[in-house]
């Protein structure tokens, strides 16, 4: 299962690494990640329809946010699932992922376990 990683800080792809290895190096998990709202869009245009099925993606980046991503990926590509992430736990930006469709919304630091769980759902 490909899995893309939406954050424009680059230390979160190590540590996304670190957290999954398992689960990469035994393939039941491809990590594919995007420093950009619009680079991940240009990778989800790569294979029609796209090879990812789960998207976790940041919130506040700058040019296009998390919650625009979040938009056009649900009227484009439905089947793919996405969860938001936000430094900032706010009411305000919960209800408008939730509303615009995304799966979960998880809050920094990230809680790994269940981030696991959420993934495992989708793998089993």
């Amino acid at each position: 299962m490909r899995i893309l990683v939406v954050d424009d800080e680059k230390d979160v792809e190590l540590l996304f690494k670190q957290k999954f290895r398992r689960e990469v190096k035994s393939k039941k998990l491809d990590l594919v990640f995007a420093f950009s709202g619009q680079e991940a869009l240009d990778l989800l245009g790569t294979n029609d329809p796209p090879k990812v099925v789960y998207i976790f993606s940041d919130i506040n980046m700058p040019g296009m946010t998390g919650l625009e991503l979040l938009d056009i990926v649900t009227a484009k590509y439905p089947n793919i699932k996405v969860s938001m992430i936000s430094a900032y736990g706010d009411q305000q930006n919960y209800e408008k992922a939730i509303q615009s469709g995304a799966k979960e919304f998880f809050t920094k630091p990230i809680d790994f376990v269940s981030l696991k769980k959420e993934i495992n759902s989708l793998i089993n």
